[in-house]
């Protein structure tokens, strides 16, 4: 992570401080997985080699995941719920559709930027799970992909969103959008460059909704930005 994204995001998620109380067994044991999965690659993973970085019995893990795909797809919700929350949480904070779309992407971008870790496990490894990309019908992304449609709908009841809009594709086409930059700019990362600042991916991103379904000053607006 570039230490001008360091400056310019914050994003605290499950990041434990001083004052923080410790973390419940179960919490340890996810934080551990976020950890091993990244280094070693889901595939490759072990479920003792979460619990020892848990520092927990292999057989403590049994007691709250069924198996090491149960525990991906967990840590996969339970992750997944907070962004969610933090997400509609920063959303309300501004008042326009265009606005809420903008910071949506900036969030999205953000949330690599401070949590490599993390992003490398939801954006990697869940590929890895043959369980997950089968048999697993994601709610909280879908919940995820929801935001996005709500903010389309909201664009187009105001004015400010092309009525022919369809939300149901833009969410996946913005969301393949987001994961494949952030897909590109983490496994440059973990090469030693960083293939561009994430702040101006997130830049170009919405630049690119605006010239593609924002209607009338909101789209001259961005437009202007760019002379």
């Amino acid at each position: 992570m570039s230490a001008h994204s360091a400056r310019k995001w914050r994003f605290p998620i499950s990041t434990p401080g001083p004052s923080t109380p410790p973390l419940s067994k179960q919490e340890r044991i996810l934080e551990a997985a976020i950890q091993v999965f990244a280094e070693k690659g889901f595939y490759n993973a072990r479920v003792s080699d979460v619990a020892k970085r848990a520092e927990v019995a292999d057989g403590t893990i049994y007691l709250y995941f069924k198996s090491k795909d149960d525990l991906l797809i967990q840590l996969f919700e339970n992750r997944m719920n907070e962004i969610i929350t933090r997400f509609r949480q920063r959303l309300d904070e501004v008042p326009t559709a265009s606005q809420k779309l903008r910071r949506f992407i900036q969030l999205q971008l953000e949330l690599v930027a401070e949590h490599p870790t993390l992003a490398e496990v939801l954006t990697v490894e869940l590929r890895q799970s043959g369980k997950f990309m089968r048999e697993y019908k994601p709610k909280k992304f879908g919940e995820y992909l929801d935001i996005i449609e709500e903010i389309v709908e909201e664009g187009k009841r105001a004015g400010e969103f092309d009525p022919a809009a369809d939300g149901r594709v833009l969410k996946r086409a913005l969301f393949g959008a987001l994961d494949e930059v952030s897909l590109y700019w983490l496994q440059g990362c973990a090469a030693g460059r960083e293939p561009y600042a994430l702040p101006l991916a997130a830049d170009q991103i919405w630049r690119a909704c605006a010239h593609g379904f924002l209607l009338g000053p909101v789209a001259e607006q961005v437009t202007m930005e760019d002379l």
